[in-house]
Formats: structure tokens, sequence, C-alpha cells
């Protein structure tokens, strides 16, 4: 990098500080723990550094770098020991702060929701989570992922109707 142009070292750290905190928090969703999720987006950020100057001439470089960020949450995956890992415990806790008059129903609607959510095509499951387990506008989850945000609103809705036919299946079951 001290052999990088200033506009390019400081392009590679605007974009370091622009998409760091969406990628910590879409890694976290991903891997349950902070730190696993620092050590994919850190290692995510060495693999971006280490190709810049070229990523700099790419049509898409945003889309780069979240295939980059994906693939480090998959090596982080299957680096992890053989070890049971901790429960998701995200339903359970939804249902205790939901005021509902059966906290078991609501609890097994959690759980089924993120069954379903779990069997969408991996565009689709990347858009649900940044939209609704992020909070991201379309258009934030379309520049974090370096897609159109109409792709991203496309997404989205061919996953709320796969989810509707999961969520109906489930439920006839």
């Amino acid at each position: 990098m001290t052999q990088w142009d200033p506009p390019a070292r400081l392009s590679y750290w605007a974009f370091h500080t622009n998409r760091r905190p969406a990628y910590m928090r879409f890694a976290y969703l991903q891997l349950g723990s902070d730190a696993a999720a620092e050590d994919a987006v850190d290692a995510t950020f060495d693999s971006i550094m280490n190709e810049w100057l070229r990523m700099l001439h790419m049509d898409r470089l945003d889309a780069y770098a979240w295939t980059v960020l994906k693939q480090r949450i998959v090596d982080r995956q299957h680096r992890r020991t053989p070890c049971p890992e901790p429960m998701d415990i995200s339903a359970f806790e939804a249902a205790l702060k939901e005021v509902h008059t059966d906290q078991y129903e609501v609890l097994t609607d959690t759980i089924r929701f993120y069954s379903a959510v779990s069997r969408l095509a991996e565009r689709q499951r990347d858009a649900v989570l940044l939209r609704y387990g992020l909070q991201c506008s379309p258009g934030e989850a379309a520049a974090v992922m370096g897609v159109d945000e109409a792709t991203v609103r496309s997404q989205l809705g061919q996953a709320h109707r796969r989810l509707a036919r999961l969520l109906d299946a489930s439920a006839e079951s």
C-alpha cells in the first residue's frame, strides 16, 4: 500500500470506512460472535487491499467486495471446531420481548420464520437479512451488495413470495 499513489490509498480507506460497519453487522448475523465477525471482515479487507489496484478498474467493485466477504464468512464457518455450535437464541429473545398471550406460539412462529429464511436462495437471503435483520433500506442493501436497488427490491419480492409459500406449507404440516 505504501507504493500506491495517494488517490488509490484514499479511495481504499474511504471504501473501508464506508463498508466496514455493514460488513461487521452482516458477518455477526452469519457467525454469531464479535470475534468471528471481526476475523472474517479483517480477512475480507486484507484480500481487498491485495486486489485494490485491480479492483479500481472493475465495473462492479462493490459486488466483487461483497463476494469476497461472503467467501471469508464461509471460510470462517469451515474453520470452526467440530464442537457443537451454540444455539441461535434470537427466536427465544424475540418470544420474550413479545407481549402475547401465548409465548410458545410466538416462539414456534419465529423458529418457523428463521427456518424458512434459511431455505431462500443466497441473494434473496442476503437481501432479507440486510433489509430486515440489519434494518438497511433497499438502497443501503444494494450499495453493500454492489447491485442496483431494483435488484434488491426484486430479490425481496421474490423472497416474500417464497417465504409465503414456505410458511403456508409448514403451517399445514
